[in-house]
């Protein structure tokens, strides 16, 4: 069983893909199972994320203060700020428009740590990036969207607030708490985690790309080019910044990749609870969910062939 879910996690990347696909050639069938499963199916998600973590990884805070806000202020103004110029550049309509802001204003998720430990970044830094942002995020994030899209669409910043905290603080809480009562069972359970979190990806990514088929056919190439874009633009402006700052590479990289790779199914949640009349805004956080799997497997490679060469 721990093969099968070692195989279903390294490939993750190839499962999502193959997902998205599906979901474009058996639409009508995928169709037929509802959007509101998307919040339990995150749920899942964060809860397996609250088992990987640790009080300890919040201590960062305290021990490298200077290194977790450089980190932070780089989630919450990189991403949101690279979403508005795309979204102008690009001229997308208010519902791509929602779509991407929700994607560049949520906080990372657990894949940026898998890629950061592949790529030989500095793991601490990247687990405790994610465990602040992620607890950030209910102010934040709905803060921000309103801020980007707050003039054309209506932003409901209470819900998402509720929303964010319902669907991510809690799962993850209820994670550390268990974790906490039931170590020895926990650390087991761990191998089987990131399967599960793949799958529950997948199926993310098939309901919503399915329920927007015939309008990605139509317009999918804009779409993905700015999802493209704005995912190499963070991993590389989160890289430079690092530099900038005169960072060790362990340190550039962790940044760069949690900068680069958003919680792409808490934007499409959003998008799907508070953004119901523009069925569009769902889709980048659909596309990021495929694609920077592909990017973080591809600069992982890159940022270790990078050593190698030295």
């Amino acid at each position: 069983m721990k093969k099968i879910c070692k195989l279903i996690s390294d490939y993750m990347g190839v499962l999502v893909l193959l997902s998205a696909i599906m979901a474009l050639v058996f639409p009508s069938v995928i169709s037929q199972v509802k959007p509101t499963v998307i919040n339990p199916l995150l749920g899942v998600i964060m809860f397996g994320m609250g088992l990987t973590l640790r009080w300890e990884d919040f201590r960062i805070v305290f021990s490298r203060p200077k290194d977790v806000i450089i980190g932070c202020i780089a989630q919450f103004t990189i991403m949101p700020m690279l979403a508005w110029i795309l979204a102008r550049l690009f001229a997308l309509d208010e519902a791509l428009t929602v779509g991407v802001a929700l994607v560049g204003c949520c906080p990372s998720g657990t894949a940026s740590n898998v890629i950061t430990y592949l790529a030989k970044g500095d793991l601490a830094l990247s687990v405790g990036m994610t465990g602040v942002n992620t607890v950030l995020a209910p102010i934040l994030t709905p803060l921000l969207v309103l801020l980007l899209a707050g003039k054309t669409v209506d932003v409901d910043v209470a819900g998402m607030l509720l929303s964010i905290l319902w669907v991510v603080i809690l799962p993850i809480a209820a994670g550390l708490i268990v974790k906490s009562l039931w170590p020895r069972q926990t650390t087991k359970a761990t191998a089987y985690l990131p399967a599960l979190s793949t799958i529950a990806i997948c199926a993310i990514v098939l309901i919503v790309i399915a329920a927007n088929a015939e309008k990605l056919m139509s317009s999918g190439l804009v779409i993905m080019l700015v999802v493209v874009l704005h995912n190499i633009c963070g991993l590389s402006v989160g890289y430079g910044l690092g530099c900038l700052l005169g960072l060790s590479t362990a340190k550039r990289r962790a940044i760069s990749i949690e900068v680069g790779m958003q919680n792409s199914g808490l934007a499409s949640s959003l998008a799907t609870l508070h953004f119901a009349a523009y069925p569009m805004a769902t889709i980048p956080g659909a596309l990021f969910s495929v694609w920077h799997n592909i990017s973080g497997a591809i600069v992982a490679r890159l940022y270790t062939r990078n050593d190698k060469s030295e």
